[in-house]
């Protein structure tokens, strides 16, 4: 069988930990026999970041709006035990963040459904995508640890030189102080995305802030919604679709009644933790898929959980452990999928819609890593990651010679 054919690279991101070694081995197995797999590969290991100063994340960003379509392994964001354990110079930020402020993108993270695992909310039929904007917030926040008593202020010198300013709070103690911002142009951007997006998918869309806490904060994203709006009504009237506005904790409530088949937009953090609360409660956060879209088209794809630590220092002990690659998988599957669209490669689409089949029928039919297993209705098979990949390759050359 001929290698498929590729004309313009991906961006690769290499990553940390068990999803590292994961990536590996689903390039090994199931893309590099079927692929004449091009990429532009960019190593964002933990270690790599701390030799260049995280130089390395802005190229792959760079490089990503470039080449138009980039797919990333799970990396490491550094707490102060990770600074000891890697020997780090700094405390790195978030690589996550820093590609998402400088693509300007939203995250959408939709889970994958089986009808093997029923969803904890027995409400749930439909999987519910969540719209994150990715950037600012607390993501982008300057911290301070305060050790007397004093005033704090928020000051804003404008290039005007006017100056404005605002009391935080009179401390009467140590404590801790927080700024964080966002800018409009974001915030719109992350409208004209989610609006958009629910065109494309032809699925309603909600969008939450607690616009009655944070008036001028959280009131300016309802704000720019509600005005981002007026210029899909017509659309969304045409395709019998609703736009519907909601405080968060109002949302949490309906969204656990619902039925699901709806995108729901939060702001950078809500959307942080609910894409976490809605993978889990479908099923597994292995089994989300989760795509970074700029307004201008570029797309970054990605599992929408992080490095799997317990199990790599399990590995480390020369374990095979049943870590679930499901979710990078289809990072891979999306990323080839969009590239062959783009280039107009029908062979590239179909190959990784076939890996998609593959993957879900292999466990469709029983086999599946421990984490599914414990979910899974009827008898099951549970095996390594390793038993897992090569089963889905046994089944891809049988779906690929038809």
């Amino acid at each position: 069988m001929d290698k498929i054919r590729m004309t313009t690279p991906l961006v690769e991101m290499d990553g940390d930990e068990m999803t590292r070694v994961l990536w590996k081995l689903i390039k090994d197995e199931l893309l590099l026999p079927f692929v004449d797999l091009k990429t532009e590969y960019f190593d964002l290991g933990l270690l790599e970041r701390d030799r260049t100063n995280d130089q390395v994340t802005i190229e792959a960003a760079e490089a990503t709006k470039k080449y138009g379509v980039a797919v990333k392994c799970a990396t490491i964001t550094p707490n102060a035990q990770r600074m000891e354990e890697y020997k780090l110079r700094e405390m790195w930020k978030s690589p996550n963040g820093t590609i998402r402020g400088i693509l300007d993108g939203t995250v959408f993270r939709t889970p994958i459904m089986l009808e093997r695992i029923k969803p904890a909310v027995r409400t749930w039929k439909k999987p519910i995508t969540i719209a994150r904007h990715a950037y600012g917030d607390v993501y982008k926040g300057t911290e301070l640890r305060t050790t007397e008593p004093g005033t704090a202020e928020l000051i804003f010198t404008g290039e005007s030189g006017k100056v404005e300013k605002k009391l935080v709070q009179k401390m009467g103690g140590p404590g801790v102080l927080q700024g964080m911002h966002n800018l409009d142009s974001s915030i719109e951007s992350f409208a004209h995305s989610c609006f958009k997006y629910a065109i494309d998918t032809k699925q309603d869309l909600w969008f939450s802030t607690k616009d009655t806490i944070s008036k001028l904060y959280d009131g300016t994203f309802k704000e720019i919604f509600e005005k981002v709006c007026e210029g899909y009504k017509a659309e969304f009237e045409r395709l019998g679709l609703s736009y519907f506005y909601t405080l968060i904790d109002d949302a949490v409530a309906r969204v656990i009644r619902s039925e699901g088949g709806f995108i729901w937009a939060c702001k950078n953090y809500d959307g942080d933790v609910m894409s976490d609360m809605v993978s889990t409660a479908f099923g597994s956060l292995a089994m989300m898929t989760s795509v970074l879209v700029s307004p201008d088209g570029k797309y970054e794809f990605e599992a929408a959980h992080g490095t799997v630590t317990r199990h790599y220092y399990r590995y480390l002990k020369g374990e095979k452990t049943s870590t679930n690659p499901v979710a990078t998988i289809f990072a891979w599957t999306g990323a080839l999928k969009k590239r062959g669209e783009l280039d107009r490669l029908t062979e590239l689409v179909a190959f990784a819609g076939k890996l998609e089949d593959a993957t879900l029928d292999t466990i469709r039919e029983g086999t599946m890593t421990g984490d599914l297993a414990a979910l899974a209705e009827g008898e099951v098979r549970s095996v390594t990651s390793w038993e897992f990949i090569a089963a889905i390759a046994e089944r891809l050359k049988k779906y690929l010679s038809k």
